[in-house]
């Protein structure tokens, strides 16, 4: 598997890809040397466009390679689904899926998200509107929601 590293706001990003995407994640280093191929450069590019505020939605996202089970693929397409600005409780995204009892395997499902930002989990919260959890920690989900006009 190829693998891409850049640096950017909220730390260094590392993408990870063969024919299609399949993991997009903060890294803790940064190595120096990386595969760059065309597919690498096209996903950090819109990442670096959303994280400087002119970049609202993600093209090419048939270039993803999802996995996951069939529940954590019908949670990371709903998610997919939240206008940039908004955010959704996990309830509300159990109830879009069609699963209402299905609140925590939400939760669940949105900390196993292989795509950081372009899948945005970043924009759930509680029913409560309190922020929840985050699989890269609550200050980065700040700093993602505050770039989007929420503020926590």
């Amino acid at each position: 598997m190829n693998c891409g590293y850049f640096k950017s706001q909220i730390g260094i990003i590392k993408i990870s890809y063969e024919e299609k995407i399949k993991k997009i994640e903060l890294a803790n280093e940064f190595p120096g040397k990386s595969e760059k191929d065309e597919i690498f450069h096209l996903f950090k590019d819109q990442i670096l466009e959303y994280l400087s505020g002119t970049r609202k939605n993600f093209d090419h996202l048939d270039l993803l390679d999802l996995g996951g089970t069939d529940f954590q693929k019908s949670v990371w397409r709903a998610l997919l689904e939240i206008p940039y600005g908004q955010t959704f409780s996990y309830k509300q995204i159990a109830n879009l899926i069609g699963n209402p009892k299905a609140v925590r395997a939400v939760g669940t499902a949105c900390g196993n998200n292989p795509f950081l930002i372009i899948i945005p989990c970043h924009r759930i919260v509680k029913s409560d509107g309190s922020l929840g959890g985050f699989a890269y920690g609550s200050e980065i989900k700040k700093k993602l929601l505050k770039l989007e006009g929420n503020i926590f």
